[in-house]
């Protein structure tokens, strides 16, 4: 029998529109190669793609590619889910060390703007290194996924903490 699993969950009321990218210009508009990237609040009514270490605030589900509003790129950022994701080590040091049930987690190694996530992989997650309390936006290990070790590497799932 199959082992039982938590799985993602996207719920359409934690969804929301908002402007993406750096800046305004073209140079900071964002393209479909960031859906499924991880996004920090940057500015008024406004996301931008996590750095290493960042705080996750959502992932980018979709770009609207009708051209830009303000100057800005405009997107759909689910704020509010479980996701799947790919365990990228410790905070301090991406690339080394595990992942536990219950660690919260940063974001891990991003792929470069302008770069897509090719199926299936999805964006890196860290385990957070600064203590649970230091910690404002906090998501948490809730499956090992089908490796079960929290290696470097491999795929599990994540979750937003007091939503």
């Amino acid at each position: 029998m199959a082992k039982f699993q938590f799985t993602e969950l996207t719920e359409y009321t934690k969804q929301i529109t908002a402007r993406l990218g750096a800046g305004t210009g073209s140079a900071n508009w964002l393209t479909d190669a960031e859906v499924g990237k991880l996004v920090k609040l940057v500015g008024d009514s406004r996301y931008d793609l996590c750095a290493v270490g960042n705080e996750i605030e959502g992932r980018i589900t979709a770009i609207d590619g009708g051209g830009s509003y303000d100057n800005f790129t405009l997107g759909t950022v689910q704020t509010d889910c479980r996701m799947e994701v790919i365990f990228d080590g410790i905070q301090a040091t991406p690339g080394t060390g595990t992942l536990a049930i219950g660690d919260y987690v940063v974001c891990g190694t991003p792929v470069a703007k302008g770069t897509a996530l090719v199926f299936p992989a999805t964006a890196k997650v860290c385990k957070a290194t600064a203590a649970a309390t230091g910690i404002v936006h906090k998501w948490r290990v809730v499956s090992l996924g089908s490796a079960g070790t929290g290696a470097v590497g491999t795929a599990g799932l994540i979750e937003k903490v007091g939503a």
